[in-house]
């Protein structure tokens, strides 16, 4: 059970499983992110899969589906609704991480790192999502970079400290929680690595791309997708951390009241 700050709860209001919670939260950004690619490439394609060098292009870039309208608005409203319980999430993982590693120095560290990396990572994407790549370039390329180097450092972090919990509090949740979590990171890292290479190849060379072989800026954008998606699933992961447990909204106790 997620608590207040006063302690305990005494009379709680609404009563969720973490599960439908969570779910919910990373439901947000996925849908939102799938209809703006939907809408994009129905209605905004030439617009979307433009290049600066104007080669054939096949996919557009997160940065260019979430930029037009109606794709904006639907962006900023999922990330919006996904942003305060994502803080909430953090939260949680800081004051479980403090109890786990009560007396253990460089785990102690390593949880308040997590906690800044992850607040800058939801930080980071609220800047790129208000700020749209149309609006302000060079704003939302620094927010898009602090979501992912916070984002890959959160999850280098995060499997360091589930290493540890591994080795000394092993049960089979917190096993299958580990493997995951490190198999969704190497993913994630091994996408982001092909992103920027990729990335890096179309500016250097704007290489046309055919049928059978897409234009590397086509490459660039599925690997983009997968950095993200695999990023959602890395966050569903709390599922095996937190699943009995609850949110509650509620009042304090009464001799707690002010």
């Amino acid at each position: 059970m997620l608590q207040g700050p006063s302690g305990p709860l005494d009379r709680p209001l609404v009563r969720l499983p973490f599960t439908s919670f969570l779910v919910a939260t990373v439901l947000l950004p996925l849908t939102g992110l799938l209809a703006c690619l939907f809408i994009s490439l129905l209605y905004h394609f030439q617009d979307s899969t433009y290049t600066h060098c104007q080669v054939t292009n096949l996919l557009p870039s997160i940065s260019a589906a979430i930029s037009r309208v109606p794709e904006r608005y639907i962006w900023r409203g999922c990330i919006g609704l996904h942003s305060a319980p994502r803080y909430l999430v953090t939260a949680t993982y800081f004051s479980f991480y403090r109890s786990r590693f009560s007396g253990r120095l460089p785990e102690q560290l390593l949880s308040a790192a997590a906690l800044v990396c992850s607040l800058a990572e939801n930080t980071g994407l609220l800047l790129l999502t208000y700020v749209s790549s149309t609006e302000t370039y060079s704003l939302h390329k620094n927010g898009f970079i602090v979501f992912v180097l916070s984002s890959v450092l959160h999850m280098l972090i995060t499997c360091r400290l589930w290493y540890v919990i591994k080795r000394h509090y092993v049960n089979p949740e917190e096993l299958k929680s580990y493997r995951w979590k490190l198999r969704i990171f190497l993913f994630n890292i091994s996408c982001c690595l092909l992103a920027c290479y990729f990335f890096r190849r179309h500016n250097t060379y704007c290489e046309p791309g055919e049928v059978v072989s897409p234009a590397v800026y086509t490459l660039f954008a599925l690997f983009e997708y997968l950095v993200v998606f695999s990023n959602m699933a890395f966050h569903l992961t709390a599922l095996f951390d937190f699943g009995s447990k609850a949110v509650m909204l509620g009042t304090p106790p009464e001799d707690k009241r002010y």
